[in-house]
């Protein structure tokens, strides 16, 4: 067999990647040799995240339509842009930063995300789902108002998960209010993290029963548009002649065309050759469009095909095997804050048949799942949808239920609304689980919980805690379980400090707080497992009190009282952002009592969104570790300026 008729041969002899330093290098590669070229990427993709981990197999699954978007497309003038960014490490591979990866996620090096900062390619921010087609609508009606940029592209890149979610709807829904040449493409891979739920994702499947009319209807406009036959000014006419044939050929409307945003596929995303025929046939049409892709998540490895949900962020692994490698240490590791909040939760609700669990398609990030696992009839996962997530269970608890709505910080910013006028202003006992809050590490800017406690501190009937340990956590939640008003919980991502975890929950006072440590020259005021920095820095320190605030709101003000009467300088410490927080509140507190302590809040900062690294890293760079505390408190101590 010739290499000609052998398609599985690479097309030519030498390493395609090395020499792609920008996508214009990429354009000068012949079509064939795309499929070399996808290969080479992954190779490398499975080479590197196997030693520095990131995201795996989204961007595993969605090379070969970056690889032809880059290819068709004139990028960095037209634009690319992304949704989540789970899926963007080809991108970043093609656009100079191929050297640059091996540093990804990790202190000084780049992100894990597309970051305008960090690159002409990056054309918008974006760790949080459902924003790309808002965002790229936005800058393809500033084109078309924009003399010279008539002719600049915009794509919009979005996966089956994220279209779900409010934002992309409300997007989709305003695309054709307004002139404008948006391409949306469609990476549908029937996954976001864990399996995707809802109506929409059955829908985008059930598309894929229409392929017939599809590919008759794409070889048709191929056709008229090569005997152009096919003007701006005769498109609508074509458009609704389409859109009623399908109606014939498969009885229904296409959701995408009922918008009038014309729609092509599904097609195989991992064909790249035909991938670059359809973009370039559909390039340059006028108007909206959605190219609809299905691909595989994990596409090239095969332990990450075969478990996606397993392979979305995999931590480090063997490449040659595909096996996972294990935490090393003789000694037992404390649990993950999630995993006790998973299992204690399915503690509750054996006790009590009105508690439920509501998660915003993370029940294996949350460690939801547990209670899936034990009682499925009471758990529920609704998607990409934090708002509908904080609505829904206020509808159950109005009607008896007892929710636990496990939501990550940074993601829960996006039902705040929700959370005021739907669950505060009734009171009603919904338990926020607020996951992943301080400082997350490496997933960086987007991903930090850092403003928590300051936007959910104003909000009237919250009680707002934070435990020091797993303990603490098991505690919390027994105590909220019984609550008749909303209550936060909010704890940090990874593990905690005990191994023996499983203690007898105790549920604690309401706005109680413990003193851990005793001390005559200062006092550190803490919440939330950072208090460990602080029991550290107040031994070396020396004739330091301790005190686990444990409660944000209500504030002990019995044990304020009796911190301030000793006129010690006060130090607070919460990895939260440093406004808004326990610092705000206790120096609101003083000022109201006319206290003349000599005070400094420590925390994320005010000025600045914190970039990535470990937790260690920055809370270092951040002066929020325990030599940082150490030299604060000698500051105060000898009253320094």
């Amino acid at each position: 067999m010739s290499e000609k008729e052998d398609k599985s041969l690479p097309v030519a002899r030498g390493r395609l990647l090395p020499t792609i330093d920008s996508p214009a290098d990429l354009r000068k590669l012949n079509v064939e040799q795309l499929p070399q070229l996808c290969r080479e990427i992954r190779e490398y993709l499975i080479e590197n995240l196997s030693q520095n981990p990131g995201h795996f197999g989204s961007s595993m699954g969605a090379v070969d339509l970056i690889v032809a978007i880059h290819y068709v497309f004139d990028t960095p003038r037209d634009r690319l842009v992304f949704d989540v960014g789970h899926q963007a490490y080809a991108h970043k591979l093609l656009t100079g930063r191929r050297e640059a990866f091996r540093s990804q996620r990790t202190k000084g090096g780049i992100s894990g995300f597309p970051f305008p900062r960090e690159s002409e390619y990056d054309t918008f921010v974006c760790g949080h789902a459902g924003n790309s087609i808002s965002a790229a609508l936005g800058m393809a009606v500033a084109d078309l108002n924009t003399p010279g940029e008539e002719d600049r592209h915009t794509v919009a890149f979005i996966g089956d998960a994220s279209i779900s979610n409010g934002l992309a709807f409300e997007g989709l829904n305003n695309v054709s209010n307004n002139p404008n040449n948006l391409l949306i493409v469609l990476n549908d891979n029937d996954m976001s993290i864990d399996r995707p739920t809802g109506s929409l994702n059955s829908y985008l499947a059930h598309l894929t029963t229409s392929k017939a009319y599809n590919t008759l209807r794409y070889k048709a406009y191929r056709t008229l548009k090569r005997l152009h036959l096919i003007s701006d000014r005769r498109r609508g006419a074509v458009l609704r002649f389409t859109n009623s044939l399908k109606s014939l050929w498969v009885h229904e409307q296409n959701l995408f065309e009922g918008l009038n945003i014309r729609y092509f596929g599904p097609f195989d995303g991992h064909d790249i050759n035909r991938i670059v025929r359809v973009l370039s046939d559909i390039k340059d049409m006028k108007g909206p469009r959605l190219l609809h892709l299905r691909t595989v998540k994990g596409k090239g490895f095969p332990a990450a095909e075969q478990n996606p949900a397993a392979w979305h962020a995999p931590g480090l692994f063997d490449p040659s095997t595909g096996e996972k490698i294990k935490e090393s240490g003789a000694a037992p590791m404390p649990p993950k804050f999630q995993d006790v909040f998973g299992k204690t939760l399915v503690e509750l609700a054996e006790a009590d048949p009105k508690i439920v669990g509501i998660t915003a398609a993370m029940p294996s990030g949350t460690s939801v799942s547990e209670l899936q696992k034990r009682f499925p009839e009471r758990t529920f996962d609704v998607g990409i949808s934090e708002g509908h997530a904080v609505t829904f269970a206020a509808g159950m608890a109005k009607d008896g239920l007892r929710p636990f709505v496990a939501i990550y910080s940074s993601f829960l910013q996006r039902a705040y609304d929700n959370i005021i006028n739907d669950v505060a202003i009734l009171g009603l006992p919904v338990v926020f689980c607020i996951d992943r809050a301080g400082i997350v590490g490496e997933d960086g800017v987007t991903h930090h919980g850092a403003f928590d406690l300051s936007y959910l501190r104003p909000i009237p009937g919250l009680t707002i805690a934070a435990p020091r340990n797993e303990h603490e956590l098991r505690n919390l939640m027994a105590a909220a379980s019984k609550a008749t008003s909303p209550w936060v919980i909010r704890y940090p991502r990874g593990r905690g400090s005990l191994t023996d975890w499983h203690n007898d929950p105790q549920p604690v006072a309401v706005g109680r707080a413990e003193r851990l440590l005793q001390g005559s020259r200062a006092t550190i005021l803490a919440i939330g497992p950072i208090i460990g920095e602080a029991l550290k820095a107040a031994r070396e320190a020396g004739d330091v009190g301790v005190v686990d605030m444990r409660f944000l709101k209500p504030l002990d003000e019995a044990m304020l009282d009796e911190v301030l009467a000793s006129g010690a300088p006060v130090v607070t410490l919460e990895d939260n952002s440093v406004i808004g927080g326990l610092g705000s509140a206790v120096a609101e507190y003083m000022a109201r009592k006319g206290a003349a302590n000599r005070l400094r809040a420590i925390g994320m900062p005010a000025g600045s969104f914190i970039a990535h690294g470990t937790v260690a890293e920055l809370r270092n760079r951040e002066k929020m570790d325990a030599a940082a505390i150490v030299g604060i408190l000698n500051d105060l101590i000898t009253n320094r300026k």
